[in-house]
């Protein structure tokens, strides 16, 4: 282990987590750092901080980035350098797009960025749209569709196959120029007619039968305030934009929706910055011009994009085929005393009297059995609301609505709260939630049988025989069946609703299946 982790190790700074790589994002409303530790297939965020320059405000009407916003961005850079010398960060990447790549003095700022220290890379719009693709694909494996990634100086738009990016387009329709459209247009409708004109004259292979019935993948903070604003209207029970799914007729409904309201409406709401505010109208019927043109049968909304579309390109193959989810959970389990080895034979132990059915997977199972391990460690007043919101509203990722459901059910039922909050019962049905209690109670059986010990998961088998739930130890631990593993047997089998017995087999002979074998409870 190196000097710096050892450090950051026993500092604690990022509560366990050590700061491995660095992107500085210079995009044309704000300027970036964001730390990141952990699995770098699910990375962690251990810092995220911005400085809203405004670098591309001034680009269509002067050609240059504005002297007050240079100054302001290099402000927040020199800050930025600092505190990664201080984190002893050394893996820093440094990407800066339209605002600078279309300045007629981006060289000089990029010459700045080089006295600072940093290597940056001036990246083209196609760049830019790989990456954003990249991002969307590490998020969603297997993605199809059309990925629309809003910045502040342009849009870009990517085919998507499979995860693999396609042609790719960049056009000058940002956040920042879409009041040029405004101005020349006094009214909503014959701003969108000229943003359709100019979707279909530079991006005509998206228009009709190129994006048409696919799924449109909306990357960027502006695309991310629409989803926020149309959850809250929903009353949707989750708090996380990043996934979140609309139909088409429910896109069209909501972009008229914020395409007739006024900043200062919007700037009243919770979780939407003034700076967005002035925003969304417009991109509101940018919207509604892409919906006319592309067709798409639907958004979805994803919260990666261009920055971890450059962490995921740098992983080998067999990191990329990792699964998000696991690896997400798995470091976040780990730093909470349950490492992924410890859910694997927790996991193991249970799937025959609790497997994965029809509604749930086995890396779900796999998942909410990390979460119910991790769990344990919150102090038992505030465990229960703590560890749901964990399930609910932590950024997990390729995870659904009702998988994070599931997830909520098990880690309750882990400990003994069968009676969902209505958050939850909102997002799956029945079945689907009591498939997911059965994990929970299986786990606990599991776990407070022994102490989570090795020993005892290896001197001791659960398995379901002629439709009853069959409890089975090595002699020399039939001492384990306590009081506390009767009950919690108890609760699972009627969860089950199955009859349940404790079988006592001799030492090593777990795998037997003599009828000679003890039968001391039964019910």
């Amino acid at each position: 282990m190196n000097l710096r982790k050892k450090r950051a190790e026993r500092d604690g700074a990022f509560s366990g987590a050590t700061p491995e790589r660095a992107i500085i994002d210079i995009g044309s409303n704000t300027v970036r750092l964001v730390v990141y530790g952990g699995s770098m297939r699910a990375p962690a965020v251990l810092l995220n901080e911005k400085v809203a320059a405004k670098l591309g405000r001034d680009i269509a009407e002067t050609g240059a980035l504005a002297d007050e916003a240079v100054e302001l961005a290099m402000r927040g850079l020199r800050r930025f350098a600092l505190l990664l010398q201080d984190l002893g960060v050394d893996d820093v990447e440094t990407v800066a797009t339209a605002a600078v790549r279309d300045a007629s003095n981006g060289e000089k700022f990029v010459a700045g960025l080089r006295e600072l220290g940093f290597n940056p890379r001036v990246i083209t719009g196609e760049e830019e749209a790989c990456l954003s693709a990249s991002g969307v694909a590490g998020a969603f494996p297997d993605a199809t569709g059309i990925v629309a990634d809003l910045g502040g100086g342009s849009l870009e738009l990517i085919d998507v196959a499979d995860g693999a990016p396609g042609s790719a387009v960049s056009l000058p329709l940002g956040t920042l120029r879409l009041p040029e459209y405004r101005k020349k247009d006094n009214d909503d409708s014959a701003m969108r007619k000229s943003l359709e004109k100019a979707l279909k004259k530079g991006a005509g292979e998206f228009v009709g039968s190129g994006g048409k019935d696919k799924p449109l993948y909306l990357v960027g903070g502006t695309w991310r305030t629409m989803a926020v604003f149309a959850m809250q209207e929903q009353g949707h029970p989750l708090s996380d934009p990043h996934g979140f799914e609309m139909s088409a007729k429910e896109a069209k409904g909501l972009a008229k929706t914020l395409a007739g309201m006024s900043p200062e409406d919007l700037n009243t709401r919770d979780r939407i910055s003034s700076m967005r505010s002035e925003k969304l109208p417009n991109a509101a019927i940018l919207l509604q011009a892409m919906l006319a043109r592309i067709e798409p049968s639907g958004l979805v909304f994803s919260s990666w994009g261009l920055r971890e579309g450059l962490l995921y390109d740098r992983l080998p193959n067999h990191a990329k085929s990792q699964d998000p989810l696991l690896a997400g959970i798995g470091v976040f389990a780990t730093q909470r005393g349950a490492p992924p080895t410890l859910a694997a034979r927790i996991a193991a132990w249970t799937v025959d009297a609790a497997p994965s059915q029809k509604h749930g997977t086995e890396r779900l199972r796999l998942a909410a059995t990390m979460l119910a391990l991790a769990s344990m460690q919150i102090e038992p007043n505030i465990r229960l609301p703590q560890a749901i919101d964990w399930a609910l509203h932590k950024r997990w990722i390729a995870v659904s609505g009702k998988d994070r459901a599931m997830m909520a059910a098990a880690v309750a039922a882990n400990g003994n709260h069968p009676e969902l909050p209505e958050q939850v019962t909102e997002l799956a049905d029945d079945d689907a939630l009591n498939e997911a209690i059965c994990w929970g109670l299986a786990v606990r059986l599991a776990r407070r049988i022994g102490a989570k010990s090795r020993r005892s998961l290896q001197a001791s088998r659960l398995v379901v025989r002629d439709g009853k739930l069959v409890l089975r130890l090595e002699k020399s631990h039939a001492a384990l069946f306590g009081i506390p593993t009767e009950k919690d047997i108890k609760l699972l089998a009627g969860k089950l609703d199955m009859d349940w017995s404790v079988t006592i087999v001799p030492d090593g002979e777990l795998k037997s299946d003599d009828d000679g074998h003890a039968d001391v409870a039964a019910q």
